[in-house]
């Protein structure tokens, strides 16, 4: 039975594995739209980084990206429309995915 149980536990590991790198990416991209947004609003530095945080703060309202779109469509509706925040939002999960790959 150790083959079965060497079995799940590698299962359970990338279960494990899998949804917390999943975790980390949407926090960098919320951390990168929320630069981007920061950018749009004409926030630099401190002020960027902070509503950066905020933006990855919204996550936590509820499952799913929808809390962070409406966020960042509120903040910034009148600066860019739901194409482009989506857009961006996509864009920006792709390169959070791609810096945590390259950092493993």
């Amino acid at each position: 039975m150790s083959g079965f149980d060497d079995r799940e536990n590698a299962f359970e590991n990338k279960f494990a594995h899998d949804a917390d790198m999943q975790f980390k990416a949407e926090a960098r991209r919320n951390k990168l739209v929320g630069l981007w947004a920061a950018g749009l609003m004409g926030k630099e530095g401190d002020d960027a980084l902070a509503y950066a945080k905020e933006v990855i703060k919204a996550d936590f309202e509820e499952a799913g990206h929808e809390d962070v779109y409406r966020k960042l469509f509120k903040d910034v509706g009148h600066l860019s429309d739901e194409a482009t925040t989506r857009a961006k939002m996509a864009e920006c999960m792709a390169q959070a995915k791609g810096q945590l790959i390259k950092e493993v």
